[in-house]
C-alpha cells in the first residue's frame, strides 16, 4: 500500500464544509451535491469529500493505486474530507474499511459534466435528434475509467438520484448533477456494468420522495412484473440489410406491392408450456411462413416495453426498450436483420397519443405534470383512463420524435403504424360539451398535436429513405397522407376505416338482403383516392366479443367460408395495400386471445388450409401483378365495369397500370351461380382466370370458366365476355 502519510498540520487541514451542509448530504437532502462531494481546488491544492456509509476509515488512492491521502472523518454515518496530493484533477479511489472488511469505489463527483452547452441549446429548442445518445444510461469510458452516463429530465424536481444495486438502491450515493438551463439532471457512475437493474429516485418540490421512476430513455427493461430499467451496452448489430433498404429508399411505396401480416408476437406460436417465443425463435419460424405466404411486410403490435399483458403492448412504460419478454434488444435486431434478408420488411405499431398511469412510468414524473397536461380536459383519457402527451411541449414532442428516428435508426425499422391518431388531433375526441377546451381559434382541433405529427413525419422521412408511417385514423380529417408542404399532415399512408367498416357490414348480411345494401362496397370508391390508403382487417376487429372474421361472416359453415374466401379476392383486388391481422388467413374460428397461440392445428383441416391457400395465392398475384398494385393509391389504376347490378349482388371492375395488362375483378356475392353473364371487358380476344375464389383447393365448389375466357364485341358495340360466376366467389381475368 506505500508508506503513510504524516498526519496534515494545521496550515494544511481540509477545507471542510457547514456541519449542516454534511447533515444534507448524509441525509439525501443536499440539492447539489457536486458544489460539496468530490474533488475541489482549494488555495492551490486539492481536497476530497466523500460520503461512504459504514466506512470507519477512507484513504484516497488514483485510479492506479497510488495513495494520495488518508482522509479524516467527520461524522460517524460516513463523511470523510481530506487533502490529497495530486498535480491536477483527475478520478479519485477510495479504499474504505470497516473492521476486517474493505472495499473501494471510484468517487462519481470527481468526474465533470458529459453532456455540453450545444446539447442545452437544442434541447431548449426542442431541435436535438439525438436525445438518445444523450439522455438514459450509456456505456462510456471518461478519464480513464469505464461506468455508465445517465442523463434524465425533470425540471422541477428538487432532486434527482439514480440508484439500483451498484449503490444498495440508497438515493444519497449518487445525486445528479441539475443543467439549470435545461432541467435535465446528469451523473457518471464509475464501474457500473451492463445488466444493472436502475431507477431515479425523485424528489418533488415540495420534498416528497416520488415513488422510484423507470428511465424513460432506458434502451433495456426488467421483465415484467419487475418495472426497472437495465443499463445495456450500445446495441451492436452486423447488419446484411443493404440491398433491402437501397430498394425501398428509391421506389415510391404507393407503387409498390405491400400485403401485410399483422402480428401479436406473444401469441402467433407459444412453448408447449406458455413460454414466450424469443426473437431468435421467431425468426426461425415467422420469417419463413410470412415468406411462403406471400406477404411483403410484418407488422408488429406495439413492442415497447409495457408492464401488463392484456394491454397487448399499447399501455407502454418503456417507449425505447423492445420488451424483455422476448429477450434482449439484439435478438430483435437480428430478426429486423434476418427479415430484411429474406425481402420482408418490418413495421412497428407505434403509441404516441397516451401513457399509462403506472407510478413508476412517465405520470407525474418529477412531481409536476410534465409530460402530460395538467389539465385533465387536456391530459387525461376517458377511453383508455391513461394520461395523454403535451405535444405543445418542446421537450415533449422531441422526447417523442426522437423515439421515432431511434427505432429507424437503431434497429432499421421499415416504418411506423402510428396508433389512434383520431384522439390526437381532436381536443373533444370522446369527450362531452364542458369537458374540453377549444384552441386559440376556438375550434376542436388539437393544433399542438398536428404540429407533433407533422414534425415527426418531417424528421422521419427526411432522414430515412425508404420509410413509411401509417396513421390509424378514423375520421375524414383532410390530407393526412399527403406532404407537409402542402398542408397534409405528412403520413405516407392511412388505414382505410370505411372500407374495413363497410365490407365487415356488408358481409354479415344474408345474401338475399345484400341487395339492399350494395352501396356498402360502392360508396368506397368515392374517397378510395383521398389518401394513399391500406386496407385493414385488423385485430380490432376480431376481440372483444366481435369474433373472428370466419365467424362474422353470414350463412352455414360453407357459405361462411364461401364469403371469405369471396371478402378476401374482393379486398386483394380493390385499390388500396393490404392488411391482415394473424389467424384469419386460415379462417380461425375463435376470436384472437392474446394469452394463448394461434388455433394452428385448423390447418390440417380442407376448409381452413383452403382459405390459406387461397391468401398465398392472391399474395402472390397482387406482387406479381403491376396491375394489381402499381396504380393501389391512384385513379386511373381503377375503373368500374359494373357497379348498379345490386339485384344480383355482383360488382366488376378493372384493375390497371401504364403498360401493364390490365385485371378484371368479378365479385357474385349471392350463393347463386350465374350463367352466361355477361361482363363488359375493354379489350377484345383472350382472357385468363388467374384467380378463382371458388376452386377446390380453396376448398370451394370447383365452378368457373375452365381457366380463361373470349371477349366480344356486343350488338351495341361495346366488348363483353359471357361468364360462369360461380356462387359467393371472386374472380380475377387478366388479359392474355
Amino acid at each position: 500500500m506505500g508508506k503513510q502519510p504524516e498526519p496534515p498540520d494545521a496550515a494544511s487541514e481540509p477545507v471542510v464544509p457547514a456541519p449542516e451542509e454534511i447533515r444534507a448530504i448524509i441525509d439525501g437532502l443536499h440539492t447539489d451535491p457536486f458544489a460539496v462531494m468530490g474533488l475541489h481546488e482549494i488555495d492551490g491544492g486539492f481536497h476530497v469529500r466523500c460520503f461512504i456509509p459504514g466506512a470507519e476509515s477512507v484513504e484516497a488512492e488514483t485510479i492506479g493505486g497510488k495513495l494520495i491521502g488518508v482522509l479524516e472523518r467527520y461524522d460517524r454515518d460516513g463523511f470523510f474530507a481530506g487533502k490529497v496530493d495530486i498535480p491536477h484533477r483527475q478520478p479519485i479511489l477510495y479504499r474504505a474499511r470497516r473492521g476486517s472488511s474493505e472495499w473501494t469505489l471510484v468517487d462519481a463527483y470527481s468526474f465533470g459534466p458529459v453532456l455540453g452547452p450545444m446539447d442545452d441549446y437544442y434541447i431548449r429548442e426542442g431541435s436535438h435528434l439525438r436525445l438518445f445518445d444523450k439522455l438514459g444510461a450509456h456505456p462510456m469510458m471518461l478519464d480513464g475509467v469505464s461506468g455508465f452516463h445517465f442523463a434524465v429530465w425533470a425540471p422541477n424536481a428538487r432532486r434527482v438520484s439514480v440508484v439500483g444495486s451498484f449503490n444498495n438502491w440508497d438515493g444519497r450515493m449518487h445525486v445528479m448533477r441539475l443543467r439549470r438551463d435545461t432541467g435535465i439532471w446528469e451523473i457518471f457512475v464509475p464501474d457500473v456494468p451492463a445488466g444493472e437493474a436502475y431507477k431515479f429516485e425523485v424528489v418533488g418540490m415540495d420534498g416528497t420522495v416520488l415513488p422510484l421512476k423507470a428511465d424513460p430513455f432506458a434502451r433495456r427493461s426488467e421483465l415484467r412484473p419487475q418495472t426497472a430499467s437495465v443499463t445495456t451496452s450500445e446495441l451492436h448489430q452486423d447488419w446484411e440489410d443493404a440491398a433491402h433498404r437501397q430498394h425501398w429508399s428509391s421506389v415510391d411505396a404507393r407503387r409498390q406491392p405491400i400485403s401485410i401480416y399483422e402480428v401479436h408476437a406473444g401469441s402467433w406460436r407459444k412453448h408447449p408450456d406458455g413460454r414466450f417465443y424469443s426473437w431468435d425463435e421467431m425468426a426461425d419460424h415467422l420469417i419463413p411462413y410470412c415468406v411462403d405466404m406471400g406477404f411483403t411486410h410484418i407488422e408488429f403490435l406495439p413492442i415497447s416495453e409495457f408492464p401488463y399483458d392484456p394491454s397487448w403492448g399499447y399501455q407502454t412504460t418503456g417507449l425505447y426498450a423492445p420488451t424483455a419478454r422476448f429477450g434482449e434488444p439484439e435478438g430483435f435486431a437480428r430478426f429486423v436483420n434476418g427479415a430484411h434478408k429474406a425481402g420482408l420488411s418490418v413495421l412497428l405499431d407505434w403509441v404516441p397519443a397516451h401513457f399509462p398511469m403506472d407510478a413508476h412510468g412517465l405520470r407525474q414524473f418529477d412531481g409536476t405534470a410534465l409530460y402530460e397536461h395538467a389539465d385533465p380536459r387536456k391530459g387525461f383519457h376517458p377511453d383508455w383512463n391513461t394520461a395523454i402527451y403535451n405535444f405543445g411541449r418542446n421537450e415533449v414532442s422531441s422526447f417523442l420524435v426522437n423515439n421515432a428516428l431511434y427505432w429507424a435508426e437503431k434497429f432499421h425499422i421499415d416504418g411506423l403504424r402510428v396508433d389512434a391518431v383520431a384522439s390526437m388531433l381532436y381536443l373533444d375526441y370522446s369527450r362531452k360539451e364542458g369537458e374540453w377546451i377549444p384552441n386559440e381559434h376556438g375550434g376542436r382541433e388539437n393544433l399542438e398535436a398536428v404540429s407533433f405529427l407533422q414534425a415527426m413525419n418531417k424528421a422521419v422521412y427526411g432522414s430515412h429513405p425508404g420509410i413509411i408511417t401509417v396513421a390509424e385514423e378514423s375520421t375524414s380529417w383532410p390530407k393526412v397522407s399527403q406532404p407537409v408542404h402542402v398542408g397534409g399532415l405528412g403520413f405516407g399512408f392511412k388505414w382505410n376505416m370505411g372500407f374495413m367498416h363497410d365490407t365487415l357490414k356488408y358481409f354479415a348480411h344474408e345474401p338475399v338482403h345484400r341487395k339492399y345494401h350494395h352501396n356498402d362496397l360502392t360508396f368506397g370508391l368515392v374517397y378510395a383516392f383521398s389518401e394513399n390508403f391500406v386496407l385493414p382487417l385488423s385485430h380490432d376487429e376480431v376481440v372483444h366479443g366481435k369474433g373472428s372474421l370466419i365467424a362474422k361472416m353470414s350463412g352455414d359453415e360453407w357459405q361462411k367460408f364461401a364469403n371469405l374466401r369471396a371478402y378476401y379476392g374482393f379486398m386483394w383486388g380493390y385499390p388500396g395495400k393490404k392488411l391482415l391481422f394473424m389467424g384469419q388467413e386460415f379462417a380461425q374460428w375463435a376470436e384472437w386471445n392474446h394469452a394463448k397461440e394461434l388455433d394452428w392445428h385448423l390447418t390440417q383441416y380442407p376448409l381452413h388450409g383452403g382459405m390459406q391457400r387461397a391468401v398465398k395465392d392472391l399474395n402472390r398475384l397482387y406482387r406479381d401483378t403491376p396491375a394489381l398494385h402499381a396504380r393501389d393509391c391512384e385513379p386511373d389504376g381503377f375503373e368500374w365495369l359494373i357497379v348498379d347490378d345490386n339485384n344480383n349482388s355482383v360488382f366488376a371492375w378493372l384493375r390497371k397500370a401504364p403498360g401493364e395488362k390490365p385485371v378484371a375483378v368479378i365479385s357474385n356475392l349471392t350463393p347463386v351461380m350465374r350463367e352466361n353473364y355477361e361482363v363488359p371487358l375493354p379489350v377484345e380476344g383472350l382472357w385468363r382466370e388467374i384467380f378463382n375464389s371458388d376452386a377446390e383447393i380453396y376448398g370451394g365448389s370447383g365452378k368457373g370458366n375452365a381457366g380463361e375466357c373470349h371477349a366480344r364485341k356486343t350488338a351495341s358495340g361495346g366488348v363483353a365476355a359471357s361468364l360462369l360466376l360461380p356462387p359467393l366467389s371472386t374472380i380475377m381475368l387478366q388479359l392474355a
